[in-house]
């Protein structure tokens, strides 16, 4: 990509992607939001409202519900739910252009290899510490942090200049705009790393309805935490990455400190009565805890609870 003004598409524009896919726009990127009817009407009567912990004001974007815009697109930011990822794909494909770069800020650790099923090449992933919520249409809230690391599941960018001068150019892009953006030497271990918080945060906070910090005061949450990281890591081990027991204790506490007053998404999701990424998450530990025969009953219970709640919609 050459182009030094990219026109830059969020597509799945929720909390997430209004949050990064505004922090561009407030900078003076060429942002477009590809989001539900709702937000893009209230986007484009007053732009997007953005009541952040260091400011708070509406933000000139444009917004649009048409998925065909992406034919114009440098970057697209990939938001959409993980049981959305392949059908979403397979819906833009056909309007991309070749060299058109798509970053995966999403959940769990599966969503690059499915979108590289379509799209071989400048496809990373990010990893998202932020967070947000919307509190109405067009009206994002941000409870917390706001940055994002970025790589190569391959780590092709350590050998290949050209990979790691569009990493670099991503980074500049959103470290101009006030988001801070690192490059990853091992992205697929930050990926698990975060995916770790999430099997632990995630569900227990839906099912909860609670607090990531309210949820951690309480003794017997955290040594349900405990467990399900112990079978967590021991699938981790399987696929190649190492985390020790004292990096994974660390990362759940800082995000118990860091964002005490958030739900997770999949709380958010429970409680909108919408679907949830639960599959992509705890379950993907159970179904990988079966094909390494290895028991995760933790992982099961939280995966069970959610998937019970969600058929009583």
């Amino acid at each position: 990509m050459t182009n030094k003004n990219p026109k830059i598409f969020v597509m799945g524009a929720g909390s997430v992607g209004c949050f990064f896919g505004g922090m561009l726009a407030r900078a003076g990127k060429d942002v477009t939001l590809i989001a539900r009817p709702n937000h893009v009407e209230a986007i484009r009567e007053k732009g997007l409202y953005m009541e952040c912990i260091n400011f708070q004001e509406y933000v000139p974007v444009k917004a649009t519900t048409d998925q065909s815009v992406v034919k114009e697109a440098d970057i697209i930011l990939l938001c959409v739910k993980s049981p959305d990822t392949q059908k979403t794909i397979e819906a833009i494909y056909g309007f991309l252009k070749k060299d058109v770069i798509i970053l995966s800020l999403q959940n769990g650790v599966s969503n690059c290899d499915t979108i590289s099923q379509k799209v071989p090449k400048h496809v990373y992933p990010t990893v998202v510490y932020v967070a947000t919520g919307m509190a109405g249409p067009g009206h994002l809230k941000h409870f917390g942090r706001g940055e994002l690391l970025i790589g190569d599941l391959n780590n092709e960018h350590l050998v290949n200049d050209s990979i790691q001068d569009e990493l670099q150019m991503l980074a500049e892009i959103f470290g101009s705009s006030g988001v801070p953006c690192d490059i990853s030497k091992n992205i697929k271990h930050e990926l698990w790393s975060k995916f770790l918080v999430n099997c632990c945060y995630n569900g227990i906070s839906a099912i909860g309805q609670i607090q990531y910090g309210k949820m951690a005061a309480q003794a017997e949450v955290r040594a349900l935490i405990e467990q399900i990281t112990k079978e967590f890591l021991a699938i981790a081990l399987k696929e190649g990455v190492d985390i020790s027991p004292s990096q994974a204790a660390s990362l759940n506490y800082q995000i118990a400190t860091s964002m005490s007053g958030q739900r997770s998404s999949t709380a958010q999701d429970l409680s909108r009565k919408k679907p949830t990424e639960i599959d992509y998450l705890n379950g993907l530990i159970v179904k990988k805890g079966q094909d390494y025969g290895i028991d995760t009953p933790a992982n099961q219970s939280v995966y069970a609870l959610v998937k019970m709640m969600e058929s009583n919609y």
